[in-house]
C-alpha cells in the first residue's frame, strides 16, 4: 500500500517540470523514490532520431558513465530486439547482454542474500519502459537497474513502473509542447497565428478562459482535442462556464482550488483531478493544469487530460492490495479498518459488535485426498456462504489457508450470538460438489463480544482465535469419545461380553489395542 501510495503521489508531480529537463530529472527520482529501483536513466529521443542519456538517479558512478551517451535510434532498437516482452516492459537477461550499447555494470547487486539463484537480479540484467506520447509515438526508453530487493520484479512492481511509465511519456509530450511555445513564443513575438496552430493541435484538450468581466470563468475557446474529449461541439462549449462541465460532487472543492490558484500570483494550477460529465452523460476523470495569461483583460489557459483508465487501473490495484485473490474477500490488512471502527463505537458506547474466528476443521484431509482444486472450490464456497449470512455493513474476511472471520455489528445478546454461530455451523458444513464429488467439511467458530474492555484490534482477533480453539479441543475431545464407545463396542462383541464392558475392562482394552 505505501509503494502505491507513493506512486500516486509521485505521479502528480512529475508534470510540475517547468522544463524538459525537469521532467525528465523528476521522472528519474520518481522511479528511485516510489517503485524500488536504485537506478533510474532517461535516454530522450530527440528529433534527429538519436537517443542520448540525460537525466539519471540514484548513482554518481553511473550517471559520470552514461550521462550524454548518445546511441541512433537503429542501434538502441536493435539492442532490445533481444529483450524478452514483460508486459510494456522490455527484460534483458545477463545472458544477451552485449558491448553494442554502452552501459554501466555495478559490481554487486544489493539486497540479495538468501534470494534463489533463479529470481536474483543479476549485474548484467537490464530492464526497460518505452515512454510514450499521447499519440502513441516514442519519445524515449526509460532504463531501470538494481532492485531494491536483489530480486527479479514481480508483476506488482512491473505494474507500478509500467503506470509511471504512462504518466512520464505523457508529461515528456507535454513538456515538448510547452518548450515548442515557449520557443514560438520568442521567435514569433507570441504571434496569433503560431498560438492557434499550436493550441489547436495540440494533442491533449486545451481551452482559453475568461477570468474577468460579469460572467468570469467561461470558455472563450477550446482545441479540437477538447471536444472530442468531452464530446461537444464546439459552440456547445464555449456558451458554457468551467463549472457546468464538472460532477455535483466535486464542484465545491473545484471552485477552492481555482480561487487558491488565482490568489497564488500568477502560480499556475498543476495536476488537478477532477470529474467531468462528458454531453452523452458518461462521467469521466482528467487531469486539468490552469496557467493564467497577465494582461487586458486576464485569462488563463487550461490543459486537460483524461485519466480514466489510470483512475481505474489505481482503483484496482488498491483493490488487489486490500481482497483476498482467491475468494475475493477483505485480507487481515483490510479487516484492520472496520474492527478499529468497532472497537471506537464500542468504546464510546454506540453498541457492541461480535467478531467470529472461523476454522474448517477437516480442510487438510481435502486437499490431501482430492487435491488443491478441490480446497480451493472448498474455500470459495465458504466465501461465499458467509458473505450470504451477513449485513450489507458487516465483514467478512479472509486471514490465510482455512481461517475466516465474520464481523457483525449490534449482535444483542449471547442467544443471538449463538444463533449467528449455529447458521455458520449449518452453512459451512453442506456440501460443497466439486467435479461430481461431494466434499464436506466442518467449522470451529469462537466469537469475541467487541466491548469497551477491548483495547485494539489485534486483542480482538487474540480473543476470537483462542475461543475458537477451545471449542476445537472440545470437538476433538467429543470425538475421541465417540470413537472410543465405538471400540469398546466392537471388543465386546469379538469376546462375547454380554451388555459391554466394564470402565477398568475398557482401559486394559485400549492399552492392549
Amino acid at each position: 500500500m505505501a509503494a502505491i501510495r507513493s506512486v500516486y503521489r509521485i505521479t502528480g508531480r512529475i508534470n510540475t517540470g517547468v522544463t524538459l529537463a525537469e521532467t525528465l530529472q523528476l521522472i528519474v527520482d520518481a522511479v528511485v523514490d516510489g517503485v524500488g529501483f536504485g537506478v533510474a536513466v532517461v535516454n530522450y529521443l530527440h528529433p534527429d532520431g538519436v537517443y542520448e542519456a540525460v537525466a539519471l538517479a540514484g548513482s554518481d558512478e553511473a550517471r559520470a558513465t552514461l550521462l550524454g551517451s548518445r546511441y541512433p535510434a537503429a542501434e538502441l532498437d536493435s539492442y532490445l530486439e533481444r529483450a524478452e516482452w514483460w508486459g510494456q516492459l522490455r527484460y534483458l537477461p545477463h545472458d544477451r547482454h552485449s558491448d553494442q550499447i554502452h552501459s554501466w555494470i555495478p559490481d554487486e547487486v544489493p539486497g540479495g542474500d538468501g534470494v534463489p539463484e533463479d529470481e536474483r537480479w543479476h549485474p548484467l540484467d537490464a530492464l526497460f519502459a518505452p515512454l510514450l506520447a499521447t499519440n502513441g509515438e516514442i519519445v524515449g526508453i526509460l532504463g531501470v537497474d538494481l532492485p531494491a530487493d536483489g530480486r527479479r520484479p514481480g508483476p506488482f512492481q512491473r505494474e507500478l513502473l509500467e503506470m509511471l511509465a504512462a504518466q512520464a511519456g505523457i508529461a515528456i509530450d507535454n513538456a515538448n509542447l510547452v518548450e515548442a511555445l515557449q520557443r514560438e513564443r520568442q521567435h514569433l513575438a507570441a504571434s496569433e497565428e503560431a498560438f492557434r496552430l499550436a493550441f489547436d493541435g495540440a494533442g491533449s484538450g486545451m481551452a482559453m478562459i475568461g477570468l474577468e468581466g460579469l460572467d468570469p470563468a467561461r470558455l472563450t475557446r477550446v482545441n479540437p482535442a477538447l471536444c472530442e474529449l468531452l464530446g461537444r461541439d464546439p459552440a456547445e462549449l464555449v456558451e458554457m462556464r468551467v463549472a457546468d462541465l464538472l460532477h455535483s460532487d466535486d464542484l465545491d472543492r473545484a471552485r477552492l482550488a481555482v480561487a487558491s490558484a488565482l490568489t497564488r500570483k500568477g502560480e499556475p494550477l498543476r495536476d488537478y483531478e477532477v470529474r467531468c460529465v462528458r454531453g452523452d452523460g458518461a462521467v469521466i476523470w482528467v487531469s486539468a493544469t490552469m496557467s493564467v495569461v497577465a494582461g487586458a483583460p486576464s485569462f488563463g489557459i487550461m490543459q486537460v487530460q483524461d485519466i480514466t483508465e489510470r483512475k481505474a487501473n489505481e482503483a484496482d490495484l488498491v483493490r488487489r492490495a486490500s481482497r483476498d485473490p482467491l475468494t475475493g474477500l477483505a485480507n487481515r490488512d483490510a479487516l484492520a479498518a472496520p474492527l478499529a471502527a468497532a472497537i471506537r463505537r464500542a468504546r464510546t458506547g454506540q453498541g457492541h459488535s461480535a467478531l467470529l474466528f472461523c476454522d474448517l476443521d477437516d480442510f487438510k484431509m481435502v486437499n490431501d485426498t482430492l487435491g488443491h482444486d478441490a480446497g480451493d472450490a472448498v474455500l470459495v464456497a465458504v466465501a461465499e456462504r458467509l458473505t450470504g449470512l451477513v449485513r450489507p455493513g458487516d465483514t467478512v474476511a479472509r486471514l490465510g489457508g482455512d481461517e475466516f472471520v465474520v464481523l457483525t455489528e449490534n449482535v444483542g445478546d449471547d442467544l443471538a450470538r449463538a444463533a449467528l454461530v449455529e447458521r455458520v455451523e449449518r452453512a459451512v458444513c453442506a456440501p460443497v460438489i466439486h467435479d461430481g464429488r461431494s466434499v464436506r467439511v466442518r467449522v470451529s467458530v469462537g466469537v469475541a463480544v467487541i466491548d469497551a474492555t477491548i483495547d485494539d484490534p489485534g486483542a480482538a482477533l487474540r480473543i476470537a482465535d483462542k475461543a475458537m480453539y477451545q471449542v476445537k479441543g472440545h470437538r476433538h475431545a467429543n470425538r475421541s469419545s465417540e470413537r472410543m464407545t465405538h471400540r469398546v463396542t466392537a471388543i465386546g462383541e469379538r469376546t462375547g461380553a454380554p451388555g459391554g464392558i466394564p470402565l477398568l475392562r475398557l482401559a486394559e482394552a485400549e492399552t492392549a489395542q
